[in-house]
């Protein structure tokens, strides 16, 4: 019996087209904006967003709020029923800003759910622990209200996320 091997032999140009096709649609699909990809829940984003515009008077970036929205859906397995709750005391006082209803809110989970999401928002991060969750640095409520006269903490000298600068001189260097 004669034993029949096949080797699969690929050309230098197929193997090049394969990377560069691979790549491609790497890098189309990574780049796509996240409105193009679908969301897993965006009516539990639409709330959470509700309820943090409820909590904080100041415009919130919705990226900033999926990721606070992503580990609070980790941290309490109820999370849209207590957010339901949150929102329906608000609604209950007519209210428009957090000073009309969170002297409502009664102690405990629900309280405590309010006061972490505040927290978020303004650290930016999950708690005060070493091990704690980032949500943002430069969009942290902390730094936002003092932006027009604090710059926030940074080793780029021109700024956040700008880690070089462009040295001008100020007088032309003399010749000798």
């Amino acid at each position: 019996m004669k034993e029949i091997s096949h080797k699969v032999m690929m050309s230098r140009r197929s193997l090049m087209l394969t990377g560069i096709t691979l790549l491609g649609s790497y890098v189309a699909l990574s780049s796509l904006p996240s409105w193009a990809v679908p969301q897993e829940d965006a009516t539990l984003q639409a709330q959470f967003m509700r309820l943090s515009n409820l909590l904080i008077n100041h415009r919130l970036n919705p990226a900033v709020g999926a990721r606070i929205l992503k580990v609070a859906a980790q941290e309490h397995a109820d999370l849209p029923a207590m957010m339901g709750q949150l929102i329906g005391i608000a609604e209950a006082k007519k209210a428009t800003v957090v000073e009309d209803f969170f002297g409502d809110i009664p102690e405990g989970p629900l309280q405590a759910l309010a006061h972490w999401i505040i927290f978020c928002w303004y650290t930016g991060s999950s708690s005060a622990k070493r091990d704690a969750k980032v949500f943002t640095y430069e969009e942290a409520l902390t730094y936002q209200t003092t932006l027009d006269v604090v710059a926030i903490p940074s080793y780029g000298i021109s700024g956040p996320n700008r880690w070089s600068q462009v040295t001008v001189a100020l007088a032309d260097m003399p010749r000798f």
